[in-house]
């Protein structure tokens, strides 16, 4: 039987230092051996990738982006819901009081800010210019960062503990309102998820625990998803057009100008903690001294159990940006079935499979395809991926497709929630 001297050099020898030696050797082989040999060690690369897809790790990222998407867009239902309450309450009273000179209240509150087509375009560059900072000015304004990142996540997860607050004392409270003077007015369930949301923030700072950092980006991507608002599909097109061409350069290309990938090293890079760095001011030494560095809670990091020591990552603007268009199409949704309500006098609108078939749905099984797709081709290329090159077309494409048929493309694109006395007739028979 013939024999072939074959070079083998990519055998890897693994000690216990975790140091990989690869070796350059020379083997006599038989080609029947050298052929099952390379498929067994496909297979085992195949194996242990799609073990990886699997880790729990990947599966946390899926679950918890995905809940905070579906939380946030139906608090802001909810918050919309509760305004259009108060506003119709103010005007009764007002109908039996004429001389009231409170005025009436908005849809739109105050604390609600919507994004308008300058805006949207325009974000994606101001989002540049913050990753530039951060990326050359980072060592000199850590401590600033980490502060001012503390302050707002102490008030976005206040906001996430709200209704918790609020269901636990709703028994012995009646939502009576406590002035603190310039700083405002409060109830009793806001002052206890405030106090909740410092005392977490402050383990943070003091242990920098990734547990305690992933829960204040939840609070963060809930609180931007309820309080920032899309008006229309066209404003949302704009957006999530200029964040994905964003993300693909930062991701992608900007390594080639700046000698490091911009977007990965600003997301990585922990801070130097503000206690720390005031203890050693102040020459005060214990545990302030001691406190470890923080990273910043703009990215849900998971341990993986495949591999120790290692995370999945995944940026908060790649749960916030799409969570925006989800917002939107489940308020438009809202919007719609009152106005169907409305148009057939009470009666039950025609019923068709496909119109069973939400706007919210179809986007959000986007979302879902969208991430898979990406961890996937993490996994495939083994480097960081741009979420949002995968995230956008999934969301967004099949969303414009599903409104085209429905007929309600022109509505969504320009002014979705005008009233009008009646609807289109396309709307009617969807």
């Amino acid at each position: 039987m013939t024999h072939y001297i074959v070079p083998l050099l990519d055998t890897k020898l693994r000690i216990s230092t975790n140091v990989t030696i690869t070796t350059l050797s020379a083997i006599r082989i038989d080609p029947l051996c050298a052929l099952r040999v390379n498929e067994t060690h496909v297979l085992s690369i195949c194996v242990d990738r799609i073990y990886s897809l699997m880790d729990s790790s990947r599966i946390s990222t899926f679950c918890i982006s995905i809940l905070l998407i579906v939380y946030g867009s139906f608090r802001s239902l909810n918050m919309e819901n509760e305004q259009k309450e108060r506003d119709k309450e103010k005007e009764k009273e007002r109908e039996k009081n004429p001389l009231d000179p409170s005025p009436l209240g908005n849809s739109n509150e105050q604390n609600v800010q919507t994004i308008d087509s300058t805006q949207a375009m325009f974000l994606p560059v101001g989002a540049s210019v913050s990753l530039l900072i951060m990326f050359f000015f980072f060592d000199s304004m850590q401590t600033v960062f980490a502060t001012c990142t503390a302050l707002i996540a102490t008030v976005a997860f206040a906001f996430l503990l709200l209704p918790m607050c609020q269901y636990l004392v709703r028994p012995c409270s009646d939502g009576t309102k406590m002035s603190f003077g310039c700083c405002g007015r409060f109830t009793s369930a806001e002052i206890i998820s405030f106090a909740l949301s410092f005392c977490l923030v402050c383990v943070w700072v003091m242990t920098g625990h990734w547990l305690l950092m992933d829960a204040l980006g939840m609070g963060l991507c809930v609180a931007f998803i309820a309080f920032v608002r899309l008006p229309s599909l066209k404003v949302s097109t704009l957006l999530l057009t200029g964040l994905l061409i964003y993300d693909v350069f930062w991701v992608f290309f900007s390594s080639y100008i700046f000698n490091a990938n911009v977007m990965v090293k600003v997301a990585t890079r922990p801070a130097d903690n503000p206690v720390g760095a005031m203890a050693r001011r102040l020459h005060l030494g214990g545990i302030m001294k001691e406190a470890p560095k923080l990273s910043l809670p703009g990215k849900l990091v998971f341990p993986s159990t495949h591999n120790a020591g290692h995370f999945s990552m995944l940026g908060l603007g790649d749960i916030v940006m799409p969570g925006l268009l989800l917002c939107f199409v489940l308020r438009y949704d809202a919007y719609k079935r009152a106005q169907l309500i409305s148009a057939e006098a009470g009666l039950p609108p025609p019923v068709s499979n496909f119109s069973k078939v939400t706007y919210f749905h179809c986007s959000l099984i986007g979302y879902f395809l969208g991430l898979l797709t990406a961890t996937v081709s993490s996994e495939f290329f083994r480097a960081a991926q741009p979420a949002l090159l995968y995230l956008v077309p999934f969301t967004l494409l099949p969303l414009l497709l599903m409104a085209y048929m429905k007929g309600d493309l022109r509505r969504m694109w320009s002014e979705p929630f005008i009233a009008s006395g009646s609807l289109p007739s396309k709307l009617i028979g969807v």
